[in-house]
């Protein structure tokens, strides 16, 4: 048992390159949030997280500036790590287990938001659970493999290389786009679901979605890759919940088809809110569950209607809960894929270790991994130098993909080594 002693907590404030659009609306920063676990026997673990207000619980995002709903999930960070003095853990899930209710409940009560999407809680808690995990790997000495040993039948490949999925939002022009696919990313994640107007008219949004997507396949049809089944770029199309009806979305793949875009389309996540119920067999593509997908129930039921595919993320809801997820899928034969939450480097390779291991996407001839902190983040190199491997190859991707040698997975990544940057952020558990 590892029994935490003390614990710490702190942000920093990262800019964007320039307003990143998704959902209907927009950031200007992301905060960073840093975690620090100390246990009785004096090992340390040092969590960091990228916060997403938006992605998490966008009426939260409406109804506070954003600043204000950035501070209201750093408050919730730091409830759990005042709910983990004292507490004593085999694996890192427990601990998330027994703190989840309790930080979400409080989430409810500082934001007045009785619907308070357990996703926002689990954001407040990756940064705590990378701690918890680095916690263990320090304790025990091991790698990410022996310790993700139960989820070993969920993590069966090793991928030697990784494509980048770069993120198409609302504000990368089509010619962007383009390059990105000219320079050899096989999979483009297009942002659908906009609020042109602003104004929340469902057909405006249809209107410049299909206005969107035509553009974007005029510029890059005639493209190649060596990474997918048809030797062409593919599409992967979010649309975050946006979209309130079946009929509304059938009409989305209708044009899809006419404009000969539908067959690259690998997949399509997210078209209906979480509370819309609805079996999604007939949709014409391959349906991925992302915000919706909580918990291993969560999983099961979409699945049950029709959904073919789950977004991991590891990064955004907590390593714990994400094994978990990709077991319960696995075992019903359903894909799943890891994607970003605009991550900074360090976080990037967490979410790649899980990357590496899945099996591949129908499709692709590769592994994937959503990743997008590069494109938007203004100081991207300052923040590749806190990584504990800067520097080192797989870092880096070449021609739109990550190669992964033996030094990365002999390491895990990186991701268990404290980074000097943030351990200095957290002096409570940092300094003896």
């Amino acid at each position: 048992m590892i029994t935490i002693a003390k614990t710490d907590c702190n942000f920093e404030r990262e800019p964007l390159r320039a307003p990143f659009g998704f959902k209907g609306g927009f950031l200007t920063e992301i905060w960073q949030t840093i975690a620090g676990l100390r246990s009785v026997a004096g090992h340390r673990g040092i969590g960091i997280a990228s916060q997403s207000v938006l992605w998490s619980d966008e009426t939260i995002f409406a109804r506070y500036s954003e600043s204000a709903g950035n501070g209201l999930m750093f408050q919730l960070t730091a409830h759990a790590l005042r709910l983990c003095a004292g507490r004593s853990f085999e694996r890192p899930e427990e601990l998330i287990d027994q703190i989840l209710p309790e930080v979400l409940a409080f989430g409810r009560a500082i934001t007045g938001h009785a619907a308070l999407r357990p996703t926002f809680a689990l954001n407040a808690l990756v940064a705590v659970d990378n701690a918890a995990w680095q916690l263990l790997a320090a304790t025990q000495g091991e790698s990410f493999d022996a310790l993700t040993a139960p989820y070993r039948a969920a993590l069966p490949g090793r991928h030697r290389e990784i494509a980048v999925i770069p993120l198409i939002s609302y504000a990368v022009t089509v010619e962007q786009a383009a390059e990105l696919a000219r320079s050899g990313h096989p999979l483009l994640k297009i942002k659908i679901g906009s609020d042109p107007a602003r104004d929340g008219d469902r057909a405006k949004m249809l209107e410049w979605d299909c206005a969107r997507i035509s553009a974007i396949h005029l510029a890059v049809r005639d493209c190649a890759t060596p990474h997918t089944a048809n030797g062409h770029i593919a599409y992967y199309l979010d649309a975050n919940g946006h979209y309130d009806s079946k009929d509304r979305l059938m009409r989305l793949m209708d044009h899809c088809k006419r404009i000969g875009a539908l067959e690259r389309v690998v997949l399509l996540e997210e078209p209906f809110a979480e509370d819309f119920e609805c079996d999604v067999r007939d949709v014409p593509v391959r349906v991925a569950a992302d915000e919706s997908a909580h918990s291993v129930a969560d999983v099961a039921a979409r699945i049950d209607a029709g959904y073919g595919a789950i977004a991991l993320k590891p990064v955004a809801k907590t390593l714990s809960v994400s094994l978990r997820m990709a077991a319960a899928a696995r075992a019903r034969k359903v894909p799943c894929f890891c994607a970003d939450l605009t991550v900074t480097p360090i976080l990037v390779d967490w979410g790649k270790v899980v990357a590496a291991r899945l099996d591949q996407l129908p499709g692709l001839s590769i592994g994937v991994l959503e990743t997008n902190g590069a494109q938007n983040y203004r100081e991207w190199p300052r923040l590749e130098s806190y990584h504990p491997r800067a520097g080192a190859s797989w870092t880096q991707p070449c021609s739109g993909v990550f190669a992964l040698g033996d030094d990365f997975f002999s390491c895990s990544g990186g991701i268990f080594e404290p980074s000097a940057h943030y351990a200095g952020l957290v002096p409570g558990v940092s300094s003896l």
